[in-house]
């Protein structure tokens, strides 16, 4: 009898890479599996080969394909499940492993269609696919959920992942709802684990995330004669000819050549572009070294091998005792600056005069109008100018409280264009903006997320993922007018950008839940803060700061106004720009 014989495991994004080894493993211990993705030509090539060695080891298991499913798809997963459901498959394992690269650039050249469709694969896709499984699930069942390292704290510390915030943003949040999961899912006795494999010997770091990154580094500076938009035409052109054999490459070079070149001279173009390709090549292969270099024995884990830890989660004893963990495969000694802080340090307290600050407000209840009416009065105090631009989700007796204090107007926060558009109606009317305070409100009461609806869900993710990138984007344009496609642009811009919330839940009887369902998009918020602060100052060497403050505490007690107040004094201070922290719990005083 193989340890798995009679169970059945469901792997996402299972037609490649670890999804493919997974399954793999399943089936050579004995389980049936069912594959799906987006592609059939891979999952048909996969399935041929399980069910040689299902007949090689004689289990009787079996092989079931659904092709064509984005996981990020609503429609596709529920039809996938009710199937299941209608033949009366019970599933044991559910591993969510599909995820894509999305955009590896600068934070304020990523398209938000492109961040939103990365959240929407790795954090949606995760938690719908989950939720649905619960159909098909019975007592015993196990979910496990596959992250990144890179959006894991130690003490103090956040890894940034430059150039890839919506995949931080997405998996920080991930590892957290697996968290969460295990809270919400006790009484179905259902398990839910996390795991982080750290770096894997995979076609997507290779040929993709470590060129992608390469090639941006050429973008933000230029390259030779080439502007950074030129460059990022010449990467489009370039990157796919990586790996291809030399005539391949010389030709596709010279194509590129002739229908970029304009007016320059064709030959000269194509060296030039000959000794870009070069040099991205070189840069990914020093990342890919350096990478190897903090691990001790130098080598990135197989696919296999992460294939073997999933199954060893998947027992039934190990299972119970790290139930609700976010188990790190990551054996990378990876050194950063402690990025996480309490109270900011003191200041004097600034002179706002002349100077406008602009709220952005997506309020939950009323202690949150309160907070904006705390803080703007701090601005106006202090000699600044406020303006208010109100989310028209905030419930409309809060609208109507802010409204009556300050100059207000309600707008649809979520639209990039409409926020970029009042931006600049602020910084006409009422002067140069200091700095942008966005308010994402509290966490809305939820008695269980994964009881939520599909728009109930995309609704939390809007307010708490969406819409701050969507704020800070537009910001991050308002400060650095044409930055987001010339980054030279930043060399030495100023701003400030600070985000509030979601606060931890306050009380005597909070619960574990209460506090795991916040997390989730703190954690979204954390490692998405880090990664953009080390894009603007280490790569853009630019004087603008995104800060998060993360209100209120593990013990429940409720959050200062007053320190968000001299929070936001020090990040427009000169000192900030010097911080390596840039998220702060200030109301966390050990």
């Amino acid at each position: 009898m193989l340890k798995f014989q009679n169970k059945v495991a469901l792997v996402t994004g299972s037609g490649t890479g670890i999804g493919q080894a997974i399954a793999k493993k399943f089936v050579e211990n004995g389980a049936s599996v069912i594959i799906l993705g987006r592609r059939r030509e891979p999952l048909e090539e996969t399935a041929k080969m399980l069910n040689e060695i299902i007949s090689s080891v004689n289990s009787g298991a079996s092989v079931k394909i659904f092709s064509g499913v984005d996981v990020s798809d609503e429609a596709g997963m529920t039809e996938m499940f009710n199937e299941l459901k209608g033949e009366n498959t019970t599933v044991d394992y559910v591993i969510n492993n599909a995820g894509v690269s999305g955009p590896v650039t600068c934070f304020a050249n990523a398209p938000l269609d492109e961040f939103k469709s990365t959240v929407g694969i790795h954090l949606t896709g995760t938690f719908w696919g989950s939720v649905q499984a619960l159909k098909i699930m019975k007592a015993g069942g196990k979910i496990i959920t596959i992250s990144t390292f890179f959006t894991e704290e130690r003490p103090l510390e956040q890894r940034p992942y430059r150039f890839r915030s919506p995949y931080t943003a997405a998996q920080g949040a991930k590892n957290r709802l697996a968290e969460l999961m295990s809270w919400e899912l006790t009484d179905k006795g259902i398990i839910s684990i996390a795991t982080n494999p750290g770096p894997v010997h995979s076609d997507r770091i290779y040929k993709t995330v470590y060129p992608k990154a390469a090639a941006e580094f050429m973008r933000v500076g230029g390259f030779e004669d080439l502007s950074p938009e030129e460059v990022d035409a010449a990467n489009k052109e370039l990157l796919p000819l990586l790996g291809e054999d030399d005539n391949t490459v010389k030709d596709g070079i010279l194509a590129a050549a002739k229908k970029l070149a304009g007016r320059r001279d064709v030959q000269k173009v194509t060296q030039t572009f000959t000794n870009l390709l070069n040099k991205i090549q070189n840069i990914a292969e020093k990342v890919q070294n350096n990478t190897s270099h903090m691990i001790a024995n130098q080598e990135f884990l197989s696919q296999t091998q992460v294939a073997e830890s999933v199954l060893n989660l998947c027992d039934d004893e190990i299972a119970k005792i790290i139930n609700g963990k976010v188990i790190p495969g990551d054996r990378v000694f990876y050194p950063v600056k402690p990025h996480i802080g309490t109270m900011t340090p003191g200041v004097h307290q600034p002179d706002f005069a002349g100077k406008a600050v602009v709220f952005t407000i997506d309020a939950t209840d009323k202690t949150d109008a309160e907070r904006v009416e705390f803080l703007a009065k701090h601005v106006e105090k202090n000699g600044g100018k406020v303006a208010c631009f109100i989310s028209e989700s905030t419930p409309k007796e809060l609208q109507e409280y802010i409204s009556s204090k300050f100059h207000s107007h309600t707008i649809n926060i979520r639209n990039p264009e409409e926020v970029q558009r009042w931006l600049n109606t602020a910084k006409t009317n009422i002067g140069d903006i200091l700095g942008v305070i966005h308010i994402t409100g509290k966490m809305p009461d939820v008695s269980k997320i994964v009881e939520l609806s599909r728009a109930e869900w995309e609704e939390l993710v809007e307010k708490f993922i969406i819409t701050p990138a969507t704020v800070a984007q537009r910001t991050l344009e308002q400060f650095v007018p044409g930055g987001s496609k010339d980054p030279r642009l930043y060399k030495g811009a100023k701003g400030a950008m600070m985000i509030i919330g979601p606060d931890l839940p306050s009380g005597k009887k909070v619960t574990g839940t209460q506090r795991a369902q916040v997390e989730v998009f703190r954690g979204a918020l954390r490692p998405f803060t880090t990664t953009v602060n080390q894009e603007l100052s280490d790569v853009l060497n630019s004087n603008i700061r995104i800060f998060t403050i993360f209100p209120g505490s593990v013990a429940g007690t409720e959050s200062s106004n007053e320190r968000i107040a001299q929070a936001f004094n020090f990040l427009v201070s000169e000192n900030a720009t010097s911080s390596s922290e840039v998220t702060f719990c200030v109301d966390e005083l050990r």
